[in-house]
């Protein structure tokens, strides 16, 4: 097989309340094909947080992964700032 590099994203943490799962929300940025105007537009992704590790507000990267679960596909790859 190929060495294929896994999609990554980068967000904030809005839930920790499950164990070992994380929600992250990612924002995204982009102009407006007709009136030009910046829209912003965010998702929520489930991510598998092994050790529970991560609070609300941390901004991590998560990567791409096999289906852990009916929702997660995703594996938090590090915390990349802490919240205060």
């Amino acid at each position: 097989m190929q060495n294929e590099k896994k999609v990554t994203k980068q967000g904030i943490v809005v839930s920790n309340k499950m164990d070992k799962t994380i929600v992250v929300k990612v924002e995204r940025q982009y102009k407006h094909p007709l009136y030009k105007k910046i829209v912003k537009k965010h998702k929520k992704f489930k991510a598998h947080d092994e050790n529970n590790e991560c609070h609300e507000g941390d901004v991590v990267l998560i990567a791409e992964s096999r289906p852990l679960s009916r929702e997660k596909r995703w594996v938090l790859q590090r915390i990349i700032e802490r919240s205060k």
